[in-house]
């Protein structure tokens, strides 16, 4: 099944990048980076570390975020050439191309409560926003 706006819940999320655009933390809001560990009730973001200014060491931090208290901007990955459904610049960690428009798709965090591999066996119509 490729990844679509339609199928996102239903998808593996580790590798994707993510924004919060809502939560009820306010610390939370904004917070952005990719999706590396995802458990039933929290994603782990790894945020890159801005504390003076410049992003040159890129170092990063990891933030885990409540799915059930937050609503998520999830970039899909764009030109899937090889129909794998991940795009080799994102899975690089490479933005992609400024003439391949990505994709967003806002998720509510609730929908997303469930273990990973539970949630991605489920079937039927998809819940996103």
């Amino acid at each position: 099944m490729m990844l679509t706006a339609e199928t996102l819940t239903r998808h593996e999320l580790i590798g994707l990048h993510l924004r919060v655009v809502e939560a009820s933390n306010p610390t939370l809001v904004g917070i952005e980076g990719k999706v590396v560990m995802e458990t039933t009730n929290t994603l782990s973001v790894a945020v890159a570390d801005d504390t003076d200014g410049d992003r040159a060491g890129e170092e990063s931090r990891l933030v885990r975020v409540p799915k059930a208290d937050a609503t998520f901007e999830f970039r899909l990955p764009g030109d899937d050439a090889d129909g794998s459904g991940h795009d080799a610049a994102t899975d690089a960690g490479v933005d992609p191309a400024p003439d391949s428009d990505p994709e967003y798709v806002v998720v509510d965090g609730e929908v997303l409560v469930a273990r990973p591999a539970r949630r991605t066996e489920r079937t039927g119509d998809s819940r996103w926003q």
